[in-house]
């Protein structure tokens, strides 16, 4: 019998010593693909770069059950020097499945298919549609997710079945001028002025108030070293985000009839492009109550927290609007996480990984495979 408490801290450990960035994971995929093999899966990996998927097989046909970690870690400055730190979590979230999946592998599985995945650059934004577009998900019937939550959404020894991130996107916006000397205003068309324009314009786009959801410039260059020239270009940035995908296609085209319009009143033109998207959570009813009655075992039923809504972004959920029919869940799981997700001093409570693996197990025993 495996001991997954000691399981899964040994994985974790030597995880945090591999923070990777985004399709760099090549020592953390490594990893991950020998401790699948070795506890008898078949491996297939280098998979969009560095994804790595593992397959059991039961002896009897049953559904095909996914669980997907994501790898990736982020770049920060610290003391004056760039490296890679896992502020996010995602060596946890790898701790946890490869522990999940060595101890089901230990055991068995009666019937159906455990298909193992993980998946490179969350961060980014193309780690899911790398390994959608290799087919990881093209037989699955169930996928599941699981991520740390910030100790102002979840305690240790809390978790929620339905982890509602937000849709999100970044659309970028060049506008074009006429330059002209600083004496001469009246000769040129100032994309200054037509950038104050569109910061107003996109400040009073509104969508239905009763979904949360936000647009706002987070970057805006324009001007050189010529401080007496009228300046002709300017490059402007807009983070968007939606609680609902509905919500979130209506915002994303307000927002560019936005910036081009409001640039066109001075005489200015604008051109607009979504340089990254993810789409907000759609879950499967009924995996969710499932997964729900899975961490009232384990944790007892004042460990359920019904549902965490959060304007973040998760790539998990491109997998669901890349296949029709199915069935997604993902798990906040609490564990005491300060001061925040993506700081690079983020720290939590061990303790938690021990109560994540045994979530997952209670869920694909009892719920899925069998």
């Amino acid at each position: 019998m495996l001991d997954i408490e000691s399981k899964v801290i040994e994985n974790y450990e030597v995880l945090h010593q591999l923070p990777e960035l985004g399709f760099a994971e090549q020592q953390t995929a490594a990893f991950l693909a020998a401790g699948l093999r070795q506890a008898g899966y078949k491996v297939t990996d280098q998979i969009g770069g560095t994804g790595v998927i593992g397959i059991l097989t039961g002896s009897q046909t049953g559904p095909v059950v996914a669980i997907r970690a994501d790898m990736d870690a982020l770049a920060h400055c610290v003391a004056g020097q760039e490296s890679a730190i896992h502020s996010c979590g995602h060596d946890a979230n790898s701790a946890m499945v490869l522990t999940v999946a060595q101890a089901i592998a230990a055991k068995g599985i009666s019937k159906g298919i455990l298909k193992v995945i993980f998946q490179p650059a969350e961060e980014t934004l193309g780690g899911a549609q790398e390994m959608i577009a290799a087919g990881a998900v093209t037989d699955v019937d169930m996928l599941l997710g699981i991520h740390l939550r910030p100790i102002e959404e979840a305690r240790l020894g809390q978790a929620t079945p339905a982890l509602y991130h937000g849709a999100s996107a970044i659309i970028e916006a060049e506008i074009s001028g006429v330059a002209a000397h600083g004496a001469r205003p009246h000769l040129g068309i100032n994309v200054i002025d037509a950038a104050a324009a569109v910061v107003h314009a996109v400040n009073a786009i509104h969508v239905n108030p009763t979904v949360p959801a936000s647009v706002k410039v987070t970057k805006l260059h324009a001007g050189g070293q010529a401080l007496n020239a009228v300046p002709d270009r300017a490059e402007l940035a807009l983070d968007l985000r939606a609680q609902h995908n509905e919500i979130m296609d209506e915002l994303t085209e307000k927002t560019k009839r936005a910036v081009v319009a409001a640039a066109a009143t001075i005489g200015a033109t604008a051109v607009t492009r979504i340089r990254g998207f993810v789409p907000a959570a759609e879950y499967d009813v009924d995996l969710i109550n499932r997964a729900g009655e899975a961490i009232k075992e384990i944790l007892g039923p004042e460990g359920l927290i019904s549902g965490i809504h959060t304007p973040g972004g998760e790539d998990f959920h491109f997998y669901k609007q890349s296949k029709s029919g199915l069935k997604t869940c993902y798990i906040g799981l609490g564990a005491d996480l300060t001061p925040g997700l993506h700081h690079p001093a983020m720290q939590f409570n061990i303790d938690a990984l021990g109560y994540g693996v045994r979530i997952l197990i209670n869920l694909i025993d009892k719920s899925l495979v069998g």
